[in-house]
């Protein structure tokens, strides 16, 4: 079941450990959103209604490539297109119940998008199956307060 995982992301590598905080040679902007133990300082948003998606500190920086659909509707977001976006700087989220508002979408193969609960906007974010502690809500797809 792990290949499935595994073709939704480009490289078919196992997942390396999450990254320490991000340092000069990060995207710009994103080392003000961490704070020195690797978790984020603000809250989480969503970009489109600014529902509350995490709470400062719920989350770790990770550095990892997925493959992530094109932002849209839910019932768009399950489709199969092949227009996506690779997104590399992720919120790591370890239990599920640290989101304050978060929606998932049907199984896509071993996979499901994370999407705003509110306004089903998304994918915010992806989480394999196989591995039930690891959730990623994509920096770029989320605004921050």
């Amino acid at each position: 079941m792990a290949a499935a995982c595994a073709e939704m992301e480009p490289a078919a590598a196992p997942p390396p450990p999450p990254s320490p905080p991000p340092t000069a040679a990060a995207a710009p902007g994103s080392a003000e959103l961490v704070c020195a133990q690797g978790r984020n300082l603000k809250a989480v948003l969503c970009q489109r209604c600014g529902s509350r998606v995490l709470l400062p500190g719920a989350a770790t920086f990770a550095r990892r490539e997925l493959l992530l659909p094109a932002m849209r509707k839910k019932a768009a977001a399950t489709g199969g297109g092949g227009d996506g976006d690779v997104v590399r700087e992720h919120w790591l989220v370890r239990d599920m119940f640290s989101f304050e508002n978060v929606g998932f979408t049907r199984d896509v193969g071993n996979v499901k998008f994370l999407v705003c609960a509110d306004c089903e906007a998304g994918p915010i974010g992806w989480h394999c199956l196989d591995d039930k502690d690891s959730f990623y809500v994509a920096l770029e797809r989320v605004a921050h307060e």
